[in-house]
């Protein structure tokens, strides 16, 4: 569909500020849950390899709404479906919250992500026609933007379980917070996506396409695993204090959402194709670090390092594939998300399975393996 080009830029601004809110909506919801996947780890007494196989129910979910989720978009709007994604993602993780027994888990996390999907979606399909009205790419701030949300939930996770209180309690809480964000920012958010007929619905990428997916789904892959075992690992890895369990993931998400802001100015400076190898390179020595000097400083110093090698992946494969000459933009960008995404989702359970033959601390090597899996596909990839 055509957008209005002629639109004033203090309004370009404000569909930026209420697009961008729902980025930080869906960071907050998803990190708020994974710092306290530990604590309900310990409450639900499961193994490694238990809670990888709860974990499945996540990317079960997501590939259940893929053609959902798409369909949904394309027929009712992304503005509609944002909304109801960003409200039911939250409202979902207060049931985590209420979760006593495994089958409860796994039935929520199911809808978690089933829900999570749909927000993915929307907002990114909203991201391309913002993007489109500025006519420039900024779609690392949006991602920059989620990554602060993740920060902050990672932070705000800690000091919670400092303070002891319970997950529902902590869950409920960002669910009225953002509900709230959603009541004062959703009608700010464009009316028409701006994105090509038929973009939100899944397609089958082409060589190039699948090669940036491929890269996403390395980046995204560490991500996930990051996002859902950083705790644990701190936990049972680095014997961490309760209060610091959380610091790899909080070192994590806070050089990602920083790295995400820089991103733009960098690529100006190395271009593309370095840029996505030094982000491989970065990942995998900073989980080697974590790997051999298993002791909060190093551990700390490595899962940095890591969050700033994921932090620009996924924008810049994203702003490649919006480029794509093979398929309309919005088609590519479908494309990408989903196999990346999927990366992202799938990384946390077969991390758990590894562990389990293993041990945590090698299972991370093979996230290690991934990073350098970005590296070498970048050298293939059509960038510069």
């Amino acid at each position: 569909m055509k957008m209005n080009l002629a639109i004033s830029l203090p309004t370009q601004r404000i569909h930026r500020i209420a697009v961008s809110v729902f980025f930080f909506i869906a960071g907050i919801t998803f990190a708020s849950w994974a710092s306290r996947i530990p604590d309900i780890k310990n409450t639900l007494h499961l193994s490694e390899a238990g809670l990888g196989t709860v974990l499945l129910a996540l990317p079960a979910g997501l590939m259940a709404s893929l053609p959902l989720s798409g369909w949904l978009v394309s027929k009712y709007g992304s503005r509609k479906m944002i909304l109801a994604g960003a409200i039911l993602y939250p409202a979902t993780l207060v049931l985590l919250g209420l979760s006593t027994t495994i089958w409860q888990l796994v039935g929520v996390l199911f809808l978690f992500g089933l829900w999570g999907n749909l927000i993915n979606i929307a907002m990114n399909t909203q991201a391309v026609g913002v993007e489109n009205l500025y006519g420039r790419s900024i779609m690392a701030s949006f991602h920059g933007l989620w990554s602060l949300a993740a920060f902050t939930g990672a932070l705000v996770g800690s000091i919670l379980i400092s303070a002891n209180i319970s997950p529902f309690i902590h869950f409920l809480l960002i669910c009225i917070s953002t509900v709230g964000l959603v009541v004062v920012f959703y009608k700010r958010t464009l009316p028409e996506d701006g994105a090509d007929e038929g973009s939100a619905n899944f397609a089958l990428p082409d060589k190039h396409i699948l090669l940036l997916g491929l890269i996403g789904f390395c980046s995204m892959f560490c991500e996930g695993a990051m996002a859902d075992w950083s705790g644990v690992y701190f936990q049972n890895v680095v014997e961490a204090p309760k209060a610091l369990m959380t610091l790899g993931y909080v070192a994590f998400t806070g050089s990602m959402a920083t790295g995400r802001f820089l991103g733009d100015w960098l690529v100006m400076k190395i271009g593309m194709k370095k840029m996505l190898q030094w982000s491989g390179t970065l990942i995998s020595t900073g989980l080697c670090i974590g790997i051999f000097f298993p002791h909060i400083f190093p551990a700390t110093l490595g899962f940095l390092l890591v969050g700033f090698g994921v932090s620009s992946v996924v924008p810049l494969v994203y702003s490649l594939a919006g480029k794509s000459t093979t398929m309309a933009p919005g088609l590519a960008l479908a494309a990408v998300s989903s196999v990346s995404f999927l990366g992202f989702l799938l990384g946390p359970p077969i991390i758990g399975f590894i562990a389990e033959l293993t041990n945590l601390q090698w299972s991370f090597g093979f996230v290690a393996v991934l990073g350098l899996g970005t590296v070498l596909l970048s050298g293939k990839a059509k960038v510069v």
